[in-house]
């Protein structure tokens, strides 16, 4: 077990002993993987050398050297997610994959976009944008919060499709609840009544075992530079085969007009969309490599003792808060959300930096990087998100309750 007063962390609680292969920094208790990620030492090194090579000779980088490494990374996370490679587009995050989805549809007036109340508030925003350009509108189903279980998801999502349903926008886990959505079936039962699903899987690689031909969605999108842990900017879209033709990147470029012909033209537009840094993606063979070496049992032993350390973590602040876990533990990952007092109008009144006042002083006062949620959007309901990572421990999420409990912030 960790010491729980480190006196390398300043008084903080300690690590565990595989966080030295992190560069995170000793100010913090970090909690917060979920959100922007946090990546090895190891892979930085790779990045660093593949941007040496890039910088020593520019041209040969972008003309010779990117593809055949973009081909390799892209058949590593192929055989990773179990999904076709040439159906694989790198794009910088899972925010940019549903947008390239969005902008290849073709919306008449009345048509409609279906999300849920869980879904993630970028890409709800991106629905909008499209459905009012286009005329039409967006449905948002009631899934419920505290939730029983995975029948309260199909009831809601499905109840909400009609004959005008275009699009299903449903996360694979939720970002603000951090609840693991049946989308295999939903995503069957859509497609029966001829509606298309883009998958939001922003935090589905690395923490559960992800399987894209089985979902089968039209289109999925995730993200690497979570709970793969690559480099910030790798994330990818996946376009099933009998979507691909026509189907064109967010940026149009070189690729559209290609007179080549040893390659798809899905693959020769994806492949380039004009001069950036390409690094974070080329990283994905090392990530996969590295996390699957990091304990005995491999990636599979990552994720369980990532998921039991959030459930355990959960346990903790909910006896120390005296609150009700707000869903059941079979649809849980490495992350969990447990539930805080609402914040009160005084307090909702208070500049922030975070999304909350009470996120603020958790960083500035008690040195802790959790996210202090609002949901229902635009509510005044708190809850507290724990992420957990192979370099976390349970005394941080110990010190995360003694800190909320301060702060008098449970449910009551």
């Amino acid at each position: 077990m960790a010491d729980p007063h480190d006196a390398a962390r300043g008084g903080l609680p300690a690590r565990s002993a595989l966080a030295r292969h992190w560069a995170l920094g000793d100010g913090a208790v970090f909690l917060n993987h979920g959100s922007f990620g946090a990546c090895p030492r190891v892979v930085l090194e790779r990045q660093s050398a593949l941007r040496a090579q890039m910088e020593g000779e520019p041209i040969r980088w972008f003309v010779e050297d990117l593809e055949p490494l973009l081909d390799r990374a892209r058949l590593s996370l192929a055989r990773f997610i179990n999904a076709d490679a040439e159906g694989l587009a790198f794009v910088a995050n899972a925010t940019v994959g549903v947008n390239t989805v969005l902008r290849n549809l073709r919306l008449a007036p009345g048509d409609e976009l279906l999300t849920n109340t869980h879904e993630y508030n970028a890409c709800s925003n991106a629905l909008r944008f499209e459905a009012e350009r286009a005329g039409g509108r967006v449905v948002t189903a009631e899934v419920p919060f505290p939730i029983r279980g995975e029948e309260d998801v199909v009831r809601a999502v499905l109840g909400a499709a009609t004959a005008r349903t275009r699009l299903c926008l449903l996360s694979h886990i939720t970002s603000a609840t951090a609840v693991i959505f049946p989308v295999e079936r939903i995503v069957r039962e859509l497609s029966a009544r001829g509606i298309d699903t883009i998958v939001d899987g922003a935090h589905a690689p690395g923490m559960i075992e992800t399987d894209v031909s089985r979902i089968n969605a039209a289109y999925y999108t995730g993200n690497c530079h979570k709970w793969m842990c690559t480099p910030k900017g790798a994330a990818f879209l996946h376009v099933r085969a009998d979507r691909r033709e026509n189907f064109h990147t967010l940026v149009i470029s070189h690729g559209f007009n290609t007179r080549r012909t040893d390659r798809p033209q899905f693959r020769i537009e994806a492949d380039y969309t004009g001069t950036q840094d390409m690094t974070p993606a080329l990283c994905i063979p090392e990530c996969i490599e590295f996390m699957e070496s990091l304990v005995p049992g491999g990636w599979a032993e990552v994720r369980r003792r990532n998921r039991e350390a959030a459930i355990a973590g959960r346990r903790i602040l909910c006896e120390a808060l005296r609150a009700e876990p707000p869903a059941p533990e079979s649809m849980l990952g490495s992350m969990a959300t447990v539930p805080l007092r609402a914040r009160t109008a005084a307090e909702a009144a208070v500049p922030t930096r975070y999304h909350d006042s009470l996120q603020d002083r958790l960083i500035s006062r008690w040195r802790i990087q959790a996210p202090v949620v609002l949901f229902p959007l635009g509510s005044d309901q708190r809850w507290v998100r724990i992420a957990m990572q192979a370099y976390n421990t349970l005394e941080e999420v110990e010190y995360l309750a003694r800190a909320l409990v301060a702060e008098g912030v449970g449910p009551g």
